[in-house]
């Protein structure tokens, strides 16, 4: 506005008196707090039985436990098998992952929709479908046993094929999520340099995504770590050939609880142990 010519100078903004910023941070303290209630809780419930776990282990009898001559046989099994599910989800999921980042349409949705199944799907229907596919009568099964005398299920093949089933969709969703935040703009430089797709996915894509793929390498392994229905049901529990630590668990818990729990402690720590140094090392 004007006065005779000559601009009016701005009202300076109004100061809100005391008592209403008073209030202002009250209701701040009080959203605060009706969301600390639901997220203590939430809190509470995956750290109440890892508290339990703890005080119900027998610190002075741990060693001897863990020297059982059952232990080092499916800690063994446990290790090779989740890393060659890591290396299977590495080589199968990374391409996988880069060519869903860069689909669209209904037939990558539909893709994505399959590939999430195994995520929802229980462990034990998991070994079921297993066992129909590879089996002695399966669709891949029967033609391998026909004519090669292949038998895959209850070997520790299976073990790996039952990790790789449940584990492949959580690296294969972390990796896309990665790859889908490269900046399109760095990528389409690449290829106008001459660079051709694979050379952008090795130089480009891939060091740019590092964190989706320490971050699905660390979910695929702990998946793979804990596995138990599609497992049991699709490789057995033989023990020195099929039975992994948590198959090991199962059976101790019957017979004798303070090995499991004992099993159970050494998984809990080599668990953390993995998810902080991926997780601490890509994502902070």
């Amino acid at each position: 506005m004007t006065l005779g010519g000559h601009p009016l100078p701005a009202r300076p903004p109004a100061v809100p008196a005391e008592g209403s910023r008073r209030r202002a941070a009250s209701r701040v303290r009080l959203s605060r707090a009706v969301l600390l209630v639901p997220a203590a809780v939430a809190v509470a419930l995956v750290v109440l039985p890892l508290l339990g776990l703890l005080a119900g282990t027998e610190w002075r009898g741990l060693p001897a436990r863990l020297a059982d001559p059952s232990v080092r046989p499916a800690l063994r099994l446990s290790v090779v098998t989740t890393l060659i599910t890591v290396a299977v989800c590495w080589l199968l999921g990374t391409p996988l992952a880069w060519l869903l980042s860069r689909a669209e349409g209904r037939t990558a949705t539909w893709l994505r929709a399959v590939l999430t199944v195994p995520v929802v799907l229980p462990p034990v229907v998991g070994g079921v479908a297993l066992l129909l596919a590879y089996g002695r009568r399966g669709l891949v099964g029967q033609p391998l046993v026909e004519a090669f005398g292949l038998r895959i299920p209850f070997t520790p093949f299976a073990v790996v094929l039952a990790q790789v089933f449940v584990s492949l969709p959580f690296y294969v969703l972390a990796v896309e999520g990665a790859m889908r935040g490269i900046d399109r703009r760095l990528l389409d430089v690449s290829a106008t340099l001459g660079a051709r797709p694979l050379r952008v996915l090795t130089r480009v894509a891939l060091p740019l995504a590092a964190a989706g793929i320490a971050s699905g390498t660390a979910l695929a392994w702990a998946r793979a770590l804990g596995e138990f229905g599609a497992t049991i049901t699709f490789a057995g529990n033989f023990a020195g050939e099929t039975q992994t630590t948590s198959l090991l668990v199962y059976v101790a818990l019957q017979d004798d609880p303070q090995t499991a729990v004992a099993l159970s402690l050494l998984m809990l720590v080599v668990a953390l142990a993995v998810l902080g140094l991926l997780r601490g090392r890509w994502l902070r």
